[in-house]
């Protein structure tokens, strides 16, 4: 009887311990909406950091940039990227919501061409 209280004691805490959050919440929540665009941000600052390698550009930095648009500091941003990253299946939906905004941005500069007129000129989405 003993051995089964104890192992009935420890598989609550077994359940009880899995339940908690791997990251603590940031003392500073950003909001979903708000993180979702400061990725959307990162995305266009990195893309354009690339498309002009080796060419001197007065293109801020990606981190002071975010720190003067969302008024955020590094700290915060890094503790919630962790926060959002402990649920990979909503963190992965934040990153296709980019994406697909992404994609919306491209057809938009691209002037409307559609999926299949870009992949006759040999670019692939």
């Amino acid at each position: 009887m003993k051995k089964i209280i104890i192992v009935l004691i420890s598989l609550v805490f077994v359940t009880i311990s899995c339940k908690k959050d791997i990251v603590k919440e940031p003392k500073i929540v950003v909001d979903r909406d708000v993180m979702i665009n400061i990725i959307y941000d990162l995305s266009i600052l990195e893309a354009m950091k690339t498309q002009t390698m080796g060419v001197q550009n007065s293109y801020p930095k990606a981190t002071e940039f975010i720190k003067k648009k969302y008024k955020i500091d590094s700290l915060t941003f890094a503790q919630n990227t962790q926060y959002y990253a402990q649920d990979i299946k909503d963190y992965k939906k934040m990153y296709e919501e980019v994406k697909d905004r992404l994609l919306q941005d491209t057809e938009k500069i691209s002037g409307g061409k559609n999926k299949t007129e870009n992949k006759e000129e040999g670019i692939v989405k």
